[in-house]
């Protein structure tokens, strides 16, 4: 004031003052002195808040609503450093009235500028910088505010209450509430009262989509302020404010995110509430996602602070581990009363898990669930909850390991006060321990250090089979299948259930049991049976006149793929007799069969699945009872049905071992046929050649045959009895180098076949076998493989083929063959010495002694 009464100027033209100050400032810019460019800043500081133009700052409206209604405020209620409105106006010695902030701060700069503190409108040095509250003017400073906040409210009301405000309208509107709320708490309740907080929450939820998501995040703002009033936070929630502000954390904008998070966070102080929003479909797992999101920190921050204070909650822990959120559930579980932890397993006993939680889950807590089956009341909740952490395979060792197998044996076998649920249960969870061998077979399940595999349990078991609920007969049949499945324990396990006296029999009651959850599991187990009891199975089968059972079974279009494929396998691996095979494998079922694998073939598309494969497994060994006996009848369905053809198909069809393996013994069957049949249909030869025709293998000989070299007979091109006429030679040589043992023996015991007849044409044989590479692959195969079964069989073919002279001299110079050899001939069993003395003294390696010719061309000299 000073300033403009020594420059002339009216002490309200702000402008002008600004443009002296200006003007002075150009003069001093060359002013090395401190003070005075500080003075400088100071008043140019003032006077830009001196023009600005006197009004309620934080009520400043659009004059577009409630103009007119708008009281002005009187010239003393403006703080004269600030024009605005004062808030807290304090008096100072000089008896003029400044805003507390203002003047404070008017003080700290004429201190920091080494000026006394004085009065700005005075001018006057101040000796005291005492400052007492003006007590009238902010009475009615506070009247006139409270009417101008009235005024606001009323015209907001009228605003949202139009049938189609603008967007601008909205704004305008969130702007005026946010600004009473933050700047005015004390007046919260008038708008509160004035209606608009249910407005608000209204507009988002029937206009959430038109007002877009900058204005839906304005109106959570808005709302989270005036949330500090506890009446209108519980409007808010009457009107159904969470599930609204749930849906905006899919918003588009991180501010709508963000005040969507805020606002739940501030529902979140009262526990109950807590629940609320943990109960919401989607509230979890949209806040989980939200605090991983390391995009935005700032809501992924609040995200977890929110879910945190929700983790105190009781009520709210089940909801949280559904949402992945488990280390809550998972302390109490540990850590908590008796009564908690009750609660806690029977929340996991009842959940949907995915296999990463189930692992997660026993890990950390499968110690102390076993430990509750130890305790009646806690027993249900337990077991319950490791029969769902069970169904994970990979759990089964953690779960042994904590020693459940001693608890849920007694449980089912020797606690005759437990329930039947409680037996049910600790069945379900032992079978699905046992169904994944390699650990539990080692785990003592009493003191005496039985295991599971042990004569008594087996025998408990088929005994229980008797008396046990449904359900639990499922589950017993499931651990006897698991048990009987593991290369560990199958071999005792089938010989106690053979030896448990009526065992079998038992067993097989259930093959026709109505629930099919028991059926599978019974033809499961009685195929591994069959395995190894085949005899004693196909007796009781026929005691019981069960036996047509499986074929039925096979040709029903209701029995399951499960119970096809173990049908199949069943019936393949029960030694049937030839009337039997008669009977059962009828020309409609033989048809029926390579229909089924053709099909089975053609659904793989390349791929194999388990069930496929066994069921390609259980035909396989149904044709090779057919084959393994064929007269003039069934030769002309082998011929019609090209059986060869078929099992040589099957060798490249990618299955399991098994597969392959019965794919080759049943070559090796119809070879032998072919070759039996050949020599007993043979004539004596005429003067022209040697081989009669064949009626059934070859066909009837031309003028001048064309003889086969293997059958030294005339054999049609597809020929179904002849390895060569079906090409089915290279095949069985590739798999040769099967990764199976077993299916290299097959193959190479389909091989051998070839070399049976020593007869006249027998070179003629050898040579097609070395232009067919079989030699080469055979002796490579011997040189490589360890002694056993597999090589004995090499060495057989070898020694045969070396007989010849033309084999002999090509591989006289072998060295790794005549090694092989001679590690044969020293430390191979009797049979394998005298094949490779044979061997080597073809090719010349030594001396023969046995008297018999070395060569069989030789021989012919």
């Amino acid at each position: 004031m000073d300033l403009a009464r020594c420059l002339g100027i009216d002490s309200d033209n702000y402008s002008e003052l600004l443009n002296q100050v200006k003007l002075l400032k150009e003069d001093l810019a060359n002013s090395t002195a401190v003070s005075a460019r500080r003075i400088l800043v100071s008043l140019e500081t003032i006077l830009d808040n001196w023009s600005v133009d006197p009004g309620l700052s934080t009520l400043s409206v659009d004059r577009e609503f409630e103009e007119e209604a708008h009281i002005l405020p009187f010239k003393n209620f403006l703080c004269p450093l600030t024009k605005e409105v004062m808030k807290e106006p304090v008096v100072l010695e000089s008896s003029q009235t400044y805003e507390r902030t203002a003047i404070e701060y008017w003080f700290e700069r004429c201190l920091d500028d080494g000026r006394d503190p004085t009065c700005p409108v005075t001018g006057q040095v101040l000796k005291s910088l005492e400052l007492k509250l003006n007590i009238g003017l902010a009475g009615a400073i506070e009247e006139w505010v409270n009417r101008n906040i009235e005024i606001l409210v009323k015209g907001a009301v009228e605003q949202l209450s139009k049938e189609n405000v603008e967007v601008e309208g909205v704004e305008r509107v969130l702007d005026v509430v946010y600004k009473i709320s933050e700047e005015y708490p004390s007046n919260r309740f008038r708008a509160r009262n004035g209606g608009i907080v249910v407005m608000i929450v209204k507009l988002l939820k029937n206009r959430s989509n038109g007002i877009g998501t900058v204005l839906r995040g304005k109106a959570l703002m808005t709302l989270l302020t005036m949330a500090k009033d506890d009446e209108s936070k519980k409007i808010m929630l009457d009107e159904g404010m969470t599930r609204l502000a749930i849906h905006s954390l899919t918003g588009s904008s991180e501010k709508e995110r963000e005040y969507a998070v805020k606002l739940l966070l501030e529902f979140s102080s009262d526990e109950a509430y807590c629940t609320r929003i943990a109960s919401e479909k989607g509230a979890l797992v949209l806040l989980s996602s939200m605090a991983g999101n390391l995009e935005h920190p700032a809501v992924a921050n609040l995200a977890e602070e929110l879910l945190t204070q929700m983790e105190r909650t009781d009520d709210s822990v089940q909801h949280l581990a559904a949402a992945g959120r488990f280390e809550p559930l998972l302390s109490r579980l540990c850590e908590g009363p008796d009564d908690i932890k009750i609660q806690m397993a029977s929340i996991i006993g009842r959940m949907t898990l995915t296999n990463n939680n189930k692992e997660q889950i026993a890990r950390q807590c499968a110690q102390t669930l076993v430990e509750l089956l130890s305790k009646p009341e806690g027993r249900t909740s337990s077991l319950q909850a490791l029969n769902n952490l069970s169904g994970l395979d990979d759990n089964a060792t953690i779960l042994v390991d904590c020693a459940v197998l001693p608890a849920l044996v007694a449980i089912l076998l020797q606690d005759e006060g437990s329930s039947p649920d409680w037996k049910e249960l600790a069945a379900s969870i032992i079978a699905n321990i046992v169904s994944n061998p390699g650990h539990w077979e080692l785990a003592s399940i009493d003191r005496k250090g039985n295991s599971m595999q042990s004569e008594s349990v087996v025998f408990s078991l088929v005994r229980l089979l008797f008396v046990a609920s449904s359900q639990c007969q499922a589950s017993i049949l499931r651990i006897l299948y698991g048990m009987a499945s593991s290369p560990q324990a199958a071999e005792s396990v089938a010989m106690h259930i053979q030896n448990s006296g009526d065992g079998i029999k038992t067993i097989i009651l259930f093959l026709e049991y109505p629930e099919v959850e028991h059926r599978t599991y019974a033809f499961k187990l009685t195929r591994v049976l069959a395995e190894r009891f085949g005899h004693d199975l196909a007796q009781e089968l026929k005691l019981s006149d069960k036996l047509s059972l499986f074929k039925e079974k096979l040709l029903d279009d209701k029995s399951t793929e499960s119970e096809k494929s173990d049908a199949a396998c069943i019936l393949a691996n029960l030694p049937l007799s030839e009337d039997e095979v008669k009977t059962i494998m009828e020309a409609g079922f033989v048809k029926w069969t390579i229909m089924t694998l053709k099909k089975q073939k053609g659904i793989s598309n390349g791929r194999t699945s388990r069930p496929i494969s066994s069921m390609a497994e259980g035909l396989l060994g149904l044709l090779q009872h057919f084959t393994r006996s064929l007269d003039q009848e069934t030769i002309s369905v082998v011929k019609e049905h090209q059986i060869m053809t078929i099992f040589c198909e099957q060798l490249s069809f990618p299955a399991k071992p098994r597969v392959r393996q019965l794919a080759a013994v049943g070559l090796k069957n119809l070879s032998e046929a072919g070759r039996s049949l050949a020599a007993a249909d043979s004539e004596p030869p005429p003067p022209q050649g040697f081989c009669a025709p064949l009626v059934f293998v070859c066909g009837r000989a031309p003028p001048k045959p064309s003889t086969c070299p293997i059958h030294n007979a005339p054999c049609e091109n597809n020929n179904q009895l002849c390895l060569l006429k079906s090409n089915c030679i290279r095949p069985l040589v590739d798999h040769l180098r099967d990764e199976d043992t077993f299916v290299q023996i097959a193959a190479i015991e389909a091989l051998s076949t070839l070399m049976l007849d020593m007869g006249n044409g027998y070179k003629r044989s050898v040579d097609e076998l070395e232009k067919q590479d079989v030699i080469m692959a055979v002796i490579e195969l011997f040189t490589e493989i360890r002694p056993g079964v597999l090589q004995e069989k090499a060495l057989w073919m070898i020694e045969k083929a070396l007989r010849v002279d033309g084999p002999a001299h090509k591989y006289s110079l072998n060295q790794s063959l005549v090694r092989a050899l001679v590690e044969a001939f020293k430390h191979g069993n009797a049979n394998a010495k005298r094949h490779a003395q044979d061997a080597l003294t073809n090719l010349k390696q030594i001396s023969g002694v046995s008297g018999k010719a070395s060569s069989h061309s030789r021989a012919r000299r």
